[in-house]
């Protein structure tokens, strides 16, 4: 175990350096938070919360939906602009590549699956985020498991699928996926993507539909945006609501 934990402290610092004097200093200087969620006693632990059947049950119990006086894709339009406007203000220096992570001169949080997140497993972005973006993905799960237990019940969690990119993602992704925008405001640490078309179910003992589940989570999008916590963009090609937090 103790030699598990020195080889995975060695790769950090490893992957931090570079020939560069001034980066060995920095990557020497690794932050004592950082350091300290590696030698928790439970850092090496499976996440119980990463574990979910990750489907839709058949057959799922309506429930009440609020309209919001149009269709999501109108009422969730908010330009790039407005997102990457947002994420200069409150958002780190793009970083070229997951190396910078641990340079960072801006606090990061690292995202996890919890009770009322599930953290997809990502392929093109870092499981990273400014404070107050992390803050926001959690009150947005939160929410959602509040408003729905207030509807009848359902054990389902919002699924974010996308979170901070670096410019080397972005240029990998861009081969993949011609949405994905040099400028975007994955870079910054402000920005996460919610999927609409898949929930996490924890167990089917009351199945809820796709239909009402996504119209659920614009609910709490639309009270969220209304008190200035975010900007949103409703996309159809990714199945997601792109969430700036402002």
């Amino acid at each position: 175990m103790k030699n598990l934990i020195y080889i995975i402290i060695g790769l950090l610092v490893w992957s931090a350096c570079s020939d560069d004097d001034e980066q060995q200093r920095q990557a020497q200087l690794l932050d004592r938070a950082q350091l300290s969620e590696i030698l928790r006693p439970d850092a090496l632990r499976p996440n119980p919360f990463d574990t979910a059947l990750d489907s839709m049950p058949p057959k799922g119990k309506s429930m009440k939906i609020n309209y919001l006086g149009a269709t999501l894709g109108k009422v969730f339009n908010d330009s790039n602009y407005k997102h990457k406007w947002a994420a200069s203000k409150i958002g780190i220096v793009p970083f070229e590549s997951v190396s910078d992570i641990w340079t960072s001169s801006v606090p990061l949080v690292k995202v996890e699956s919890n009770e009322y997140v599930f953290v997809d497993e990502l392929t093109h972005s870092e499981p990273f985020l400014v404070p107050k973006a992390a803050k926001l993905l959690n009150d947005i799960g939160r929410n959602f498991r509040d408003s729905l237990n207030s509807r009848g019940g359902g054990a389902y969690r919002i699924k974010a699928t996308s979170v901070l990119r670096t410019d080397n993602s972005i240029n990998r992704l861009r081969r993949i996926n011609a949405n994905a925008i040099e400028g975007s405001t994955h870079l910054y640490g402000t920005t996460f993507d919610i999927s609409y078309s898949k929930f996490i179910c924890d167990h089917d003992s009351l199945p809820r539909t796709q239909e009402d589940l996504k119209n659920l989570l614009g609910e709490v999008l639309y009270k969220l945006r209304a008190n200035d916590r975010c900007y949103v963009k409703y996309e159809r090609r990714q199945a997601c609501f792109h969430i700036t937090a402002r």
